[in-house]
């Protein structure tokens, strides 16, 4: 009964993806840094064994459409591409290709696979409408049985599907059997590009039909959100610390905890973009919890929170926000972050992905869990729970400074590696959950999970850890500890110069483009292309304008 129930919440838990314990993830150990590892090695490992069953498949049934449909379905949707520009003919007149045939005038079932480079094509196509119509480079290596009177046909149906030959070079093939191999450097619309590669490797003219790796061609650049919108889209969960699954977790053994999780969690699985963010209506006990803990940081924090976290603790008390018998409700701590930096929540479900986490920052949207950590451990969770989203992150993400920070972290992980995904997770890590500032040379804290975790708190404060200068580069690279107190803090000389030398350090990335986020139109937008930087500095040039008469404005006031 007991392995039952645990694989019915795995179920319900695992959307699209799983990183779960089921999967060999630890289960008692939890990190945005593992999470990333652990994505990582997923990936990797679920990259060749998708191919190799999507082409067993395809092997199978002799239907590469079917295919197509599976690997665009693991990707993006169900969505298939169609060639509306391009028409196949299976036809030899008029210079196009010859189809095999058998002797009823039927096509042959031929086996036809996608290499992986057709594969990372196809994901790319199934993103959206605008992604499957999107112009292609490519290159192609056609080894040619017939020899050189092949050529004509493969331009004609190139032609047919709308494309342009950019270069063509031949050479006497190697493999025998073979006449000429040919390079061919093509430029078409993707969906069209999959159909002529089908419909050369269905001619018997040809050996081999082999799309080759182009720069813009790869799989380096995961898919990330450019829209709000698309952050419903980015709810994959770590599964590996639920009640249901662990039982070191303070409510593995409390039946009626565990059904109150999976009611919390279907409300946030159904929140989709611009929805009013569901009431959750508290139990006594749990306005209990958060009250313990609450008064607890009250005591603490006018020695031990930095300045900027105090202000907003503050302001959210005036706002009649943060009152100690009641657990605050997302909407109305939304609409408070919203006036004051733009930010605004997003109810998850659970332990987010790394990448789907940091994503959602880009957008300055902190996506916040809603249930309540066990009454029998209210100073501690194993895992994120809505008393620390709101203790600990809200009151400096209402911080401007802090809020542009977090945002910047968010802005860096869109279409990183996944190598990069962990230094921007440890960072994370030790900044906005571990952080520690300098005010009046003495130490302070604005880390949420020290602010919300009297023992750490204490303990970082302490003589008893490392103390070291906030440095990213090296930052991103230190191992930390999850299951007990930090050996090592690193302290902030100020938000400013964290910004900065995170600024410059983001800057050495891989990433081969810039993004940035346009608050008007809620878009992230990559800048690619001269027209869209031209765009941008008449931007700054007009805020420059502005900002110029604002001082000679103030200048001449103070003069007069």
């Amino acid at each position: 009964m007991a392995v039952a129930a645990a694989q019915k919440n795995r179920e319900m838990f695992a959307i699209k993806k799983s990183y779960s314990i089921e999967n060999g993830y630890p289960s008692r150990r939890r990190s945005l840094v593992d999470d990333a590892r652990f994505e990582t090695l997923v990936v990797k490992q679920t990259k060749q064994s998708v191919l190799e069953e999507a082409r067993a498949r395809a092997n199978d049934s002799g239907l590469e459409s079917e295919f197509i449909q599976d690997v665009a379905h693991l990707s993006n949707g169900d969505k298939t591409p169609t060639v509306e520009d391009g028409t196949h003919q299976d036809e030899t007149k008029n210079g196009q290709l010859d189809a095999d045939f058998d002797d009823d005038g039927g096509k042959k079932d031929e086996d036809y696979t996608l290499t992986e480079e057709e594969v990372i094509l196809q994901n790319a196509a199934s993103e959206s409408p605008d992604a499957e119509h999107a112009v292609q480079k490519a290159a192609l290596l056609l080894r040619l049985r017939d020899g050189m009177g092949s050529l004509a046909r493969i331009l004609k149906t190139i032609d047919n599907y709308k494309g342009c030959v950019e270069h063509l070079e031949t050479r006497p093939s190697q493999e025998d059997g073979m006449q000429f191999d040919a390079l061919v450097k093509i430029c078409m619309s993707r969906t069209n590009l999959l159909q002529l590669i089908r419909a050369l490797r269905q001619s018997t003219s040809f050996a081999g039909v082999n799309l080759l790796s182009e720069n813009n061609l790869t799989n380096k650049t995961p898919w990330f959100p450019r829209h709000a919108v698309d952050l419903d889209n980015c709810n994959h969960l770590m599964t590996k610390y639920e009640p249901e699954l662990d039982m070191n977790h303070p409510g593995f053994a409390d039946k009626q905890y565990r059904e109150r999780r999976k009611q919390i969690a279907v409300i946030a699985f159904a929140y989709k973009y611009g929805d009013p963010i569901p009431s959750i209506s508290y139990t006594e006990s749990e306005n209990s919890t958060w009250q313990r803990v609450f008064n607890t940081v009250l005591d603490l924090m006018p020695k031990h929170a930095c300045r900027e976290y105090k202000a907003a603790f503050n302001k959210l008390q005036e706002a009649d926000i943060f009152v100690p018998h009641r657990i605050p409700q997302l909407e109305d701590v939304s609409n408070f972050l919203r006036k004051h930096t733009g930010f605004t929540l997003r109810p998850a479900a659970g332990l987010l992905t790394a990448r789907d986490f940091l994503a959602s920052l880009a957008f300055r949207v902190f996506q916040s869990t809603q249930y309540v950590r066990h009454a029998n451990s209210p100073f501690h969770t194993p895992e994120p729970d809505c008393i620390h989203e709101l203790l600990g992150h809200i009151p400096l993400l209402a911080d401007p400074s802090f809020a542009q920070f977090s945002q910047e972290i968010g802005l860096a992980s869109l279409g990183a590696s996944d190598s990069e995904i962990e230094k921007l997770s440890t960072v994370y890590w030790f900044t906005v959950e571990f952080g520690l500032c300098k005010e009046n040379q003495q130490l302070k804290a604005y880390g949420a999970a020290l602010l919300s975790s009297i023992g750490e708190l204490l303990h970082a404060l302490s003589d008893k850890p490392e103390l070291r200068a906030f440095e990213p580069a090296s930052t991103s690279m230190q191992p930390y500890q999850d299951q007990e107190y930090q050996p090592i803090y690193y302290v902030a000389e100020s938000f400013e110069d964290a910004k900065d030398k995170f600024r410059r350090w983001v800057s050495t990335m891989s990433r081969p483009f810039e993004v940035r986020f346009n608050p008007h139109t809620e878009r992230v937008e990559v800048l690619d292309s001269v027209d869209k930087l031209e765009t941008l500095i008449w931007q700054l040039n007009t805020e420059m304008l502005h900002l110029t008469n604002a001082i000679k404005k103030l200048k001449s006031s103070h003069f007069e």
